[in-house]
């Protein structure tokens, strides 16, 4: 009889906890909060997390949605997947380590978006999520990719297909929300936001120089996007708008930011397949990375591009508005391009026609301290880079070049990489404009800090172009403003104050 009564007794201690561990659990919950804590995560740097925190997610979308909190302390972790109407949401001093481990990554199933960046059959990522909704990474936390300890996965002659995480991937998500977060050192792109919608990002930090491929931000194929308030600093491209598959990003706001990157701050391309329409970017200051490292993967250490917009691989890039840039150190301030590399975006794909570039307003852009390659603006023969309008523009360059220092013919190159290191130093200090129809120039202020031997402005084979109220600081009238040559319907003014014969030199 007193065996059966300690055993009731005990049983009724275990229900008695019971009861009160669930009351306990249903307060943490009640108000939609879900600490990754609760169900076994502990922020030493050390232990692995990945499961205790999917329980978190788990709990929370079984319970209708909520908030998944990380809270102050260092959780180790491999890929966790993030469901519809979760917010994760990370606390002063949280940080998401991932692990170097690769079978912490595993090879998420293919998704049914395609595109050019999924050929080792799927993606791997640290945070993932595919045809999610209502999503949100959220908090004053710190996600830190580890990129420089990370290895390629079993395919490493893959070029940047190679199996490293991202970050943050995102496919195929709508109404999306990333706000307040450090993102360090991934060890490849490091977010990477593809075919998503009604997405908006602001108040990040992106610090990104921990491997080769560190883009800070790509914004692949997108609609309806808005970047705002942030500062990102990383190895390769800044701010990347792609189009790797069919779908065209479109409808995009990139405003109030602080970019540097030792290649192209911000960018348009390389993958352009489905194309770019209707972007504005604005209010942003381009500077050189404060990173004092070694090169990584032979990274020149310097800034490639300030603007860069491009299309390759067919489609139409188209609507674009550039407005108040400040641009300080970069080689090429500005470079737009139409080339036919004409790379499918899956295997089977066929990229049977050249693009289009067209219709872009750049304007309020001072860019000092320029490198000495110039800036382009480059179509093909026959397939013109069409409507573009540079106004209240000023680019003050290095120079000093004599002849012999830079290329006096510049190679079509049309199925090229696109990039502005191909060309060099161009033949002309500020612009050089080729194949393109309807460009126009005005308010422009140019300048070289020292003597340099070549023309500012060169122009080949265009059509219906305008160039005034130009401001040649140092101009000593002994070189005309443009040299051009296959030039039709065109009004070319001399610059303010000038004092020489010829402001312009036609050679045919």
């Amino acid at each position: 009889m007193k065996i059966i009564r300690v055993s009731l007794f005990v049983l009724l201690l275990v229900f008695v906890g019971y009861i009160l561990y669930s009351i306990k659990l249903d307060c943490k919950h009640q108000n939609g909060n879900f600490n990754i804590t609760d169900y076994g995560a502990i922020g030493d740097g050390k232990v692995l997390n990945t499961e205790f925190i999917q329980k978190a997610i788990d709990a929370c979308v079984a319970n209708g949605g909520g908030k998944v909190i990380i809270p102050s302390g260092i959780f180790k972790s491999g890929t966790i997947i993030l469901k519809s109407n979760v917010e994760l949401h990370f606390e002063h001093n949280s940080v998401l380590l991932s692990s170097i481990d690769v079978t912490d990554f595993p090879l998420q199933p293919m998704p049914k978006y395609r595109s050019h960046k999924d050929q080792l059959g799927g993606f791997n990522a640290l945070i993932y999520a595919e045809s999610q909704e209502n999503i949100a990474i959220t908090g004053n936390g710190t996600i830190d990719g580890q990129g420089a300890l990370h290895t390629p996965m079993p395919n490493p002659y893959a070029g940047d297909v190679d199996g490293r995480p991202r970050n943050i991937l995102l496919i195929s998500c709508k109404n999306i929300k990333i706000d307040g977060l450090r993102m360090l050192n991934a060890s490849i792109w490091n977010q990477h936001y593809l075919d998503c919608e009604d997405l908006f990002i602001s108040n990040i930090y992106v610090y990104s120089h921990g491997s080769r491929n560190n883009d800070g931000i790509d914004i692949d194929g997108c609609r309806r996007v808005v970047l705002s308030n942030s500062i990102i600093d990383s190895d390769d491209d800044g701010i990347v708008l792609k189009s790797t598959g069919a779908a065209a990003c479109e409808d995009i706001a990139i405003t109030n930011c602080v970019v540097s990157s030792f290649c192209n701050a911000i960018k348009a391309g390389t993958e352009t397949t489905g194309g770019f329409k209707n972007v504005s970017i604005s209010n942003c200051v381009i500077k050189p990375s404060k990173e004092k490292g070694k090169p990584i993967w032979d990274t020149p250490r310097i800034g490639v591009s300030g603007i860069s917009l491009m299309i390759v691989d067919g489609g139409i890039l188209e609507g674009f508005t550039v407005n108040n840039i400040t641009i300080h150190g970069t080689e090429s301030p500005i470079y737009i391009r139409l080339g036919n590399r004409a790379r499918p975006h899956t295997p089977g794909a066929v990229v049977n026609q050249i693009g289009e570039v067209k219709n872009i307003s750049i304007s309020n852009v001072i860019a000092h301290n320029a490198g000495t390659w110039g800036s382009s603006i480059t179509g093909l023969e026959g397939f013109p880079i069409k409507n573009i309008s540079l106004n209240n523009i000023q680019i003050f360059s290095k120079g000093g070049l004599k002849r012999g220092d830079f290329k006096t013919t510049v190679e079509e190159d049309e199925k090229g990489y696109p990039h502005a290191i191909t060309y060099g130093n161009l033949p002309s200090h500020t612009f050089f404009i080729r194949h393109a129809e309807g460009i126009s120039i005005d308010n422009m202020i140019i300048g070289t800090n020292k003597t340099d031997s070549r023309y500012p402005i060169i122009v080949d084979d265009v059509k219906n172009l305008q160039i005034r109220d130009i401001s040649w600081k140092n101009a000593d009238g002994t070189k005309p403003l443009v040299k051009g040559q296959s030039i039709t319907n065109y009004q070319i003014e001399e610059p303010l104050g000038w004092k020489g014969s010829v402001h312009f030199e036609l050679l045919d």
